[in-house]
């Protein structure tokens, strides 16, 4: 059976049992889970103070403990000193690594992710061997050198140039590199330069202990940070630094995709580093509301709190159906071209893009939602949120950086929708049959028929295929008027990334829920509630996108088809359904 093309859940009906969740983990990396959760019980949780007051070789130290636990190299191969793992295990060790501080879930994911991965995934044989052990086993630290202080998201625009030196054997640096992450402590730098006058960044890979001239790569004060106030992040220059030719990454000319691949594995892991972080928050605010009296009872008994609760857990539980769906899908499709005769190493590259789509759709939606739950985590505590003695403040400043991390949540929205498009555009995905089926559809007369939703989770499932009907109905509307020029209508965009990822976070739920729960579940609550809130936001983004750009009788259709395709049958009880979430995390204490 050929696996799932990226983007492809937007016009296919996803049986329940082709997801993967949580749920399905097995023995090893249940094991590796637990191992990681205890880890950060014992060695951060008490030491929580120490990242606050920006106890930077703290981090370093606690990070030279995961590099001996082996969690540093989980994404490396066997044969160069990790432990060869899969891309959903790799998941698993970033989420409950990453959720008790930012400073440490920053120096993680920039370590094995961005510092790691390029010589993973474009090293030369030379190349693996000499710098992946080290990494693999935090004997030497690794950073990641692309932002300027005038290229960021258009990372291309960088200004740092290297020189071919006379006798062929080196390029010759110079430039300078902004808001680099370990920069303190690492040792490995991966970092971009444009050779003479080349329209593309190149890449390298240099150990700063091997330097000819150690003053050649300097670094600026430790930046004052909003939040993650214990991840070394500097300014470093490089000052006519030499690298031997045999240390260029990848091709020349060819650093931007290299960028751009990184930072594609860069946004699942960091919605997977965002999931335990909305745990902890959630259970804090469980166990604070239970324990706060007010009017002489538990402020966990006012309706107002347990609604926050209920909207808190069911956002756990909708990122979580979504982030190991996706990476599941990266795993089987690495799987399936390493089963096809390619290397594992061309396998993860394709892998991952192939799922580029879902990987910013999950950027966006998990960090949003974790900076939501670290403010609501505060509303729950009240003034005392407000202080640095209770963990609020403190998750809400740390999570705030994640909407800018990896690409603003803004880029990632039109990066979502863009990449849709383009294939589109090219034939990888045929978008625009299904597009013009419901054309045809808003101008047939509507069915009256009730259906027969007494199958769990049946009516959901028909509202979330409506929904595809919807995205469909207004970008291919969109298409048609604007044509080539639609990149510059942001707007409409940034609406249609909306639809776009309420449908495929909706329907991992439902599915997840339909999959592993019974109807009276409270996950079926959770997926329930979720798809409601879904609806009525892309009514919301649907209506103001189809108002921007239609008028008369194909404005008075679009909005017609709406209204049919955002249609219940049976209306969820919103209330009941939060009530029935709410009593049972309030009862049970945590999630």
């Amino acid at each position: 059976m050929a696996t799932l093309k990226g983007g492809e859940f937007l016009i296919k009906k996803i049986p329940a049992n082709e997801i993967f969740s949580i749920e399905e983990l097995n023995e090893e990396q249940k094991m590796l889970r637990d191992s990681a959760k205890e880890f950060i019980d014992r060695e951060v949780v008490p030491q929580r103070e120490r990242f606050e007051k920006k106890d930077y070789a703290f981090t370093e130290e606690t990070m030279r403990k995961l590099g001996e636990m082996g969690m540093l190299g989980i994404a490396v191969p066997e044969e160069y000193g990790g432990l060869g793992m899969g891309f959903v295990t790799t998941m698993l060790a970033c989420d409950y690594l990453s959720g008790t501080t930012g400073s440490l879930a920053t120096a993680y994911g920039a370590h094995t992710g961005i510092g790691t991965l390029p010589i993973v995934l474009y090293g030369t044989e030379e190349q693996k061997k000499k710098y992946l052990p080290d990494l693999a086993t935090g004997t030497k630290f690794g950073a990641y050198c692309l932002t300027e202080p005038d290229a960021g998201s258009d990372a291309n625009s960088g200004k740092t140039k290297a020189k071919l030196s006379e006798d062929g054997k080196h390029y010759i640096i110079n430039g300078q590199k902004m808001w680099i992450s370990n920069a303190g402590f690492a040792d490995t730098f991966t970092l971009f330069a444009k050779i003479d006058d080349d329209k593309n960044i190149t890449g390298f890979v240099i150990n700063r202990s091997e330097l000819e001239n150690p003053e050649s790569l300097t670094f600026g004060e430790e930046e004052h940070k909003l939040g993650i106030r214990a991840s070394s992040t500097r300014q470093v220059f490089f000052n006519d630094m030499k690298i031997p030719v045999e240390n260029l990454l990848g091709e020349r000319n060819n650093g931007f995709k290299i960028a751009l691949n990184a930072l594609n594995v860069g946004r699942i892991k960091l919605a997977a580093a965002c999931l335990d972080a909305q745990r902890r928050i959630l259970n804090h605010s469980i166990q604070y509301s239970n324990e706060r009296k007010q009017f002489g009872v538990s402020i966990a008994t006012f309706g107002a709190i347990r609604k926050k609760i209920a909207e808190m857990a069911t956002g756990v539980f909708v990122s979580e159906a979504g982030s190991y769906r996706a990476a599941k899908n990266v795993q089987d499709k690495i799987d399936e071209l390493v089963a096809g005769g390619l290397s594992h190493q061309e396998a993860e590259l394709k892998g991952v893009e192939e799922f580029a789509v879902e990987c910013s759709i999950l950027k966006v939606f998990v960090s949003d939602l974790a900076q939501h739950t670290a403010d609501e985590g505060i509303q729950v505590y009240g003034g005392m949120g407000f202080s640095e003695d209770t963990p609020m403040e403190a998750a809400w400043r740390d999570s705030r950086i994640s909407r800018i991390y990896e690409g603003t949540n803004e880029i990632n929205r039109l990066l979502a929708v863009g990449m849709l498009i383009k294939r589109a555009m090219k034939g990888e995905l045929d978008l625009l049959s299904p597009a013009m089926a419901i054309s045809k559809e808003l101008m047939g007369i509507p069915s009256f028929e009730v259906p027969d939703y007494s199958e769990f989770m049946s009516e959901e499932k028909a509202i979330i295929a409506n929904l595809k009907k919807v995205f469909l109905m207004v970008s291919g509307a969109a298409l048609q008027k604007y044509m080539m020029d639609i990149e510059k209508q942001q707007h409409l965009l940034l609406n249609a990334s909306e639809i776009l990822n309420q449908i495929y976070m909706a329907e991992s739920a439902v599915l997840r829920a339909e999959k592993h729960f019974s109807p009276e579940s409270v996950e079926a609550a959770m997926a329930q509630l979720n798809l409601y809130k879904a609806v009525e936001k892309i009514i919301t983004a649907a209506k103001e996108g189809i108002v921007s750009f239609a008028e008369g009788d194909e404005q008075r259709m679009m909005l017609s088809g709406l209204r049919r395709f955002t249609k219940y049958t049976n209306h969820p009880n919103v209330v009941a359904l939060t009530e029935k979430v709410a009593a049972h995390y309030i009862e049970k204490g945590s999630y």
